[in-house]
Order: structure tokens, then C-alpha cells, then sequence
């Protein structure tokens, strides 16, 4: 007796058999993840650096080149490329597969930490790395914009209110801000102002570092009480810097508002993104490995109407690209 005359000769068998093969075929399809790319564990890092103003001639030099020096005493690189354009510098560093991606993390750590000194004082910030995959490209693009508000406070709401309790949502890996417009105030000097003067550029800067500190103040211990000293030292708007004295000339202030246009503005003006032709903030949405993209896409779907009431009503919250 062959196998199909089994499955003629029992129907019921047969009714039962094709059951449980439809029935656990809906449930394994039901939980196969679903991905663009496999997933995969090259062990590659990028490390960026910034330093606002820099042109790409300095920041190779100055920054690129005495970490490239550093990186390239790290064993297992297979190929370490860079690029360097206006006040940032990018490095992406290739490892051979045989190396752990958590080890070399640990390796370019180090040396960043060793090439500190040998970098410019000016930096805002240390060289920062990330481990990157080609299976960790984001999976959903959030748009925000405004007709009316300034995209300075579009992007408070995008960094404070959204990114932070997106990357709560189970599934996400991070939430990046991309296009954005921190709120930050742009001095732009006369040279001529400066010259009759006889005032330099480090004088504004030192003026600039002096005049906007946030640091204890200290107390005032009495016989019977102890107080503590609140004052506020740091300048909030661009009103603010115009009165910040420079210097003195001839027993009056120099005023930086004497010296050239202070204005309210952006981190970086050479970044933006737009949305059906609008300027607005874009937050990309990225998955942690191994888990089912669509799930993760539905979980922010979710929480995004409760967004959409905290927000003002000329804030527009739009999926960009999903």
C-alpha cells in the first residue's frame, strides 16, 4: 500500500492531517519576522567628530588625520575610510570578520581616549562612535513642521516630547533627529567695528566664555541660618548677548551689540529637511536586531495620536516615509 492509498482509503485521517498543517502553517506565518535585510553582524564603527567653523582643510588635518594615525594602530582593520567637510569629520573603520564588533568598540574607545590631547581644545565635544549595521537603516520617518512656529521650537518638541518616548516603545533601537535646528544665537562681528576699536576676536570669545556660566554661587553661613545663593548666569536670547560688555574704551562698555548683529538662530544653518516642499524636523525610527518590523512600525504608530494632542495645533505630525 502506498501513501496515497492511505490518505483514500482514511478521510478522516486525511481531514485531520490537512487541519493541523493549516492550522500551525497560519501560526508560523504569522510569526516569520519580516525585514528588508537579514540579519547580519559586520563589525564596523563609525566615529564622528565636530568642530563648528572648522573648514574640511582644517578638519582633515587637525582632527582627521591624528585619529586616523590612532585608529591604525588597532589590529583587525581591514580598511578605514574618512571624509571631512564643514566643522564635522566622519570615519567609518571596516574590521575583519573574524574580530568581535563589542571588542574593536572597546579598542576604538581607547583610542580616542589616548589622541584627546592631541586634538583641538575648541571641540564641544569629544569624538563620538557608533557600531553600525547595514541591517539597522531605519524603518519609519516622522515629519514635523509648522506654518507659524520657528523650526527652533518645532525641534524641542521632536527632541524632548517625541524622540524620547518613541525609544521607549518596545522594538526601538534609537530615534534619530535629522534636519535639525537646536535654537542657538549667531554673532556676526564688523571687522570694521573691531578694528577701530582695537578690539579681536579672542576678546569676544573670552567675553562670551566669562559672560555665560551656570555655576554654584555659594552661601552665606550665619549664626543661626545658612543661605544658599541663586543667580542665574547664563543668557537666553539674543537681547540678552546685544548688552554683554566686551570690553571698555575711554571709561565706557563695548557692548557686543555695538560690534555687529546678534541674532536669534540655529546650532547649524547648513542642515535642514523638508516635507512636501516645508522645512521640518525628521526623526527616523530604528529597529533592535531581531525583532519583527511591522510589530515595531505598529507599536509607534500607536502612541502617535497621543502626540498629536500634546502638541500645539500648528505643529503638523506627518509619516514621511514608512
Amino acid at each position: 500500500m502506498n501513501i496515497p492509498e492511505l490518505f483514500i482509503r482514511r478521510p478522516v485521517m486525511t481531514t485531520l492531517v490537512t487541519a493541523a498543517i493549516t492550522v500551525f502553517g497560519v501560526m508560523s506565518y504569522r510569526s516569520l519576522p519580516v525585514s528588508d535585510l537579514p540579519n547580519v553582524d559586520f563589525p564596523t564603527i563609525s566615529v564622528s567628530a565636530n568642530l563648528p567653523g572648522a573648514n574640511p582643510e582644517t578638519m582633515a588635518s587637525s582632527v582627521a588625520t591624528p585619529l586616523e594615525q590612532q585608529f591604525s594602530t588597532i589590529a583587525g582593520i581591514d580598511s578605514m575610510t574618512s571624509s571631512s567637510s564643514l566643522g564635522s569629520t566622519s570615519i567609518t573603520l571596516q574590521f575583519s570578520l573574524d574580530r568581535s564588533v563589542d571588542g574593536a568598540a572597546l579598542d576604538v574607545q581607547s583610542a580616542i581616549s589616548a589622541v584627546q590631547r592631541r586634538l583641538p581644545q575648541e571641540m564641544p565635544s569629544p569624538p563620538s562612535f557608533r557600531k553600525s549595521n547595514p541591517a539597522d537603516d531605519p524603518i519609519l520617518f516622522i515629519a514635523l513642521s509648522s506654518p507659524t512656529l520657528p523650526l527652533s521650537e518645532v525641534d524641542e518638541y521632536a527632541e524632548t516630547l517625541l524622540a524620547q518616548q518613541i525609544s521607549t516603545v518596545n522594538g526601538v533601537a534609537q530615534v534619530q533627529v535629522q534636519g535639525s535646528q537646536k535654537y542657538a544665537v549667531r554673532v556676526k562681528v564688523n571687522p570694521q567695528e573691531l578694528a577701530s576699536r582695537g578690539i579681536g576676536l579672542d576678546d569676544i570669545q573670552a567675553a562670551l566664555a566669562a559672560g555665560n556660566v551656570n555655576k554654584p554661587t555659594g552661601t552665606l553661613d550665619g549664626r543661626s541660618q545658612s543661605m544658599t545663593l541663586q543667580a542665574s548666569g547664563q543668557l537666553q536670547n539674543a537681547d540678552a548677548f546685544r548688552r554683554l560688555i566686551v570690553t571698555y574704551r575711554n571709561g565706557a562698555p563695548v557692548r557686543l551689540g555695538d560690534l555687529g548683529q546678534v541674532e536669534d538662530s540655529v546650532q547649524s544653518d547648513k542642515v535642514a529637511g523638508w516635507f512636501n516642499k516645508d522645512r521640518s524636523i525628521i526623526l527616523s525610527v530604528q529597529r533592535q536586531p531581531g525583532t519583527n518590523t511591522i510589530e515595531v512600525v505598529n507599536g509607534v504608530k500607536a502612541i502617535l495620536p497621543s502626540f498629536e494632542a500634546q502638541l500645539p495645533a500648528s505643529v503638523n505630525l506627518d509619516i514621511l516615509i514608512d
